[in-house]
């Protein structure tokens, strides 16, 4: 019974030893009489007991590594206090078991170094400006390293950048310079703006006014032109009326009747007036011969 029961614990022991279940996303590395054999990949692997031995388990999913804070010297010698986090991912797990002794401290250092070195070559200015240029180049200079160890560098990221207290105020003070000065010239800008369109506005409003001026000029002397046309038109109709009625039988009569009417209303009417002196001719016949020297003129423009 007590050899069964032996028997039993020893088949245990084996089959413990021999057969290793390896999770996903796992790599396990195996040493056969301390040397190295194999890697176990995720599933149901065997072993041989009491030779084989898992000497190392690596995960080979993405771990962020949380690098340490550390003071950086930029190229016109201020000090920056820089952090950052590491995304990397064992790819040969048995490079990350015999390349290194510390593969995560061994990144770690190179990451901080790395900066160190991406940093001292660029001015304070440039580092805030040029993240993305400063996380590719520590990427770059660990994974060449990194490949020794079996480690695949994927990104590396920036957390935070802090100056001196002094070089914030500083920043900030000149930050508040810039923007006042931005306020000055877009006041500036919206003055001369506002000049330009009171004067374009007062322009053209001027040249408004003396096209209307023009256009009234130009339509008063037409209207006046066309009165006068009118007038003469009317003039010279009534003119032409009279030399035809003049042409018709009894048309001297009527004349000659006509002026004599005018030539005695004239005398009337300054018979009338008080204040004139009139004197009355001799000779009544001068009266006649005036009346005579009309109606010459008449004949004259019947004849023509």
């Amino acid at each position: 019974m007590e050899i069964a029961i032996l028997l039993i614990i020893v088949a245990a022991i084996f089959i413990t030893r021999s057969i290793k279940v390896v999770p996903q996303q796992n790599a396990w590395v195996v040493e056969r009489l301390g040397k190295y054999n194999s890697s176990l990949a995720p599933g149901l692997n065997f072993l041989i007991p009491f030779i084989d031995k898992v000497a190392y388990k690596h995960s080979l999913k993405e771990i962020p590594l949380d690098v340490p804070s550390q003071v950086c010297i930029t190229r016109d010698n201020t000090q920056l206090q820089v952090d950052g986090i590491l995304y990397f991912q064992v790819t040969d797990p048995m490079r990350a078991s015999y390349g290194s002794s510390n593969y995560i401290v061994a990144v770690t250092q190179l990451a901080q170094t790395s900066l160190r070195s991406v940093i001292g070559k660029l001015e304070l200015d440039k580092t805030f400006e040029e993240r993305d240029i400063i996380n590719a180049q520590v990427v770059h200079a660990i994974d060449e390293a990194a490949l020794n160890w079996g480690v695949k560098v994927l990104r590396y990221e920036i957390k935070d950048l802090t100056p001196p207290k002094e070089i914030l105020l500083a920043m900030q003070a000149q930050i508040t310079a810039e923007r006042e000065k931005r306020a000055l010239i877009a006041a500036s800008e919206g003055r001369r703006q506002e000049q330009i369109n009171i004067a374009t506005g007062e322009r053209e409003a001027f040249i408004a006014r003396s096209e209307g001026e023009k256009q009234a000029e130009i339509n008063n002397a037409q209207g006046e032109a066309s009165a006068i046309l009118a007038v003469a038109e009317a003039t010279a109709e009534a003119i032409r009326k009279v030399a035809d009625a003049i042409r018709q039988p009894g048309g001297q009569e009527a004349v000659q009747l006509k002026v004599t009417e005018r030539a005695v209303d004239a005398y009337s009417k300054v018979a009338a007036d008080a204040t004139t002196t009139l004197i009355v001719p001799s000779n009544m016949t001068e009266v006649s011969a005036l009346i005579a020297s009309a109606m010459k003129m008449v004949g004259a423009t019947k004849t023509n």
